[in-house]
């Protein structure tokens, strides 16, 4: 199992040839109260960079990226009807959807968990 993060604040935890995809903790804190969150149809192919799903919160409305290519097998269902799940557990039970990976080498050119601290540090 790898996690992989994104410059937009995606990541992506790769088991074999399925990610699952969600949000950072750094996203859902500078986004606030999550309300809303609008998922992906299941079946959906998805180039890496594609804009797959939209979470909302009480200040403003973002667009979450496909971090790899793929097609859409699953999306967490609990996030229509629970979507500060996203505020509570960002990178475990708030996860987005779920892609069968296209190519799996895709996943090398985003950031370990170090790398994305350093990239967060940059930001401040």
């Amino acid at each position: 199992m790898t996690v992989r993060y994104t410059e937009e604040h995606e990541w992506i935890l790769a088991e074999g040839t399925t990610g699952t995809v969600g949000i950072t903790h750094h996203a859902q804190q500078q986004l606030g109260d999550i309300v809303y969150v609008e998922l992906p149809e299941v079946g959906r192919r998805v180039a890496k960079g594609e804009a797959v799903a939209v979470v909302e919160s009480v200040k403003a409305a973002s667009e979450v990226y496909a971090p790899a290519s793929g097609r859409v097998i699953a999306v967490n269902g609990e996030l229509a009807e629970h979507p500060e799940l996203v505020n509570r557990d960002p990178e475990g039970a708030g996860w987005f959807f779920r892609l069968e990976l296209a190519d799996p080498s895709e996943l090398e050119g985003l950031m370990d968990a170090d790398a994305y601290r350093a990239f967060l540090a940059t930001l401040a």
